[in-house]
């Protein structure tokens, strides 16, 4: 097993009224849909790119992963997601490789996905997610 193409690229913004604006000029197109998920305390935004998929995200709540990140680091690129068959696979493989689970178990993610994240000690910082389609 190995991970896939990358599935998305996470960025954490204050306001998506603001930055689906600014995505618009830049991508030359709408989103194509936004999306709450209240597990994590966020609302998502996706742009495509090409190929690619920007997903854009605001936090519903003090307390979310998202507002202490732009708390912590201002807006900017928060995760690197990429697309797995096999989600359970993975996180066995990986965490076999050493690297450590922010989650035991995948959980529901936006658009139709199980995810798991990756702590970015592990990973240069960088926060890494795994993405498998539902269904």
């Amino acid at each position: 097993m190995s991970l896939g193409k990358i599935e998305h690229i996470g960025i954490a913004v204050k306001s998506l009224e603001t930055s689906n604006l600014l995505f618009k000029k830049l991508i030359g197109a709408e989103h194509y849909k936004t999306e709450e998920v209240k597990s994590e305390n966020v609302i998502t935004s996706f742009f495509k790119a090409g190929e690619n998929k920007i997903e854009l995200l605001e936090a519903t709540s003090p307390e979310s992963a998202i507002a202490k990140f732009i708390e912590k680091k201002g807006e900017g690129i928060h995760h690197i997601a990429f697309d797995v068959k096999d989600i359970h696979a993975e996180m066995k493989r990986l965490e076999a490789e050493g690297f450590s689970l922010l989650n035991k178990e995948p959980k529901r993610g936006a658009d139709n996905k199980l995810v798991c994240f990756l702590h970015p000690k592990g990973t240069n910082g960088v926060l890494i997610e795994l993405c498998q389609e539902i269904g």
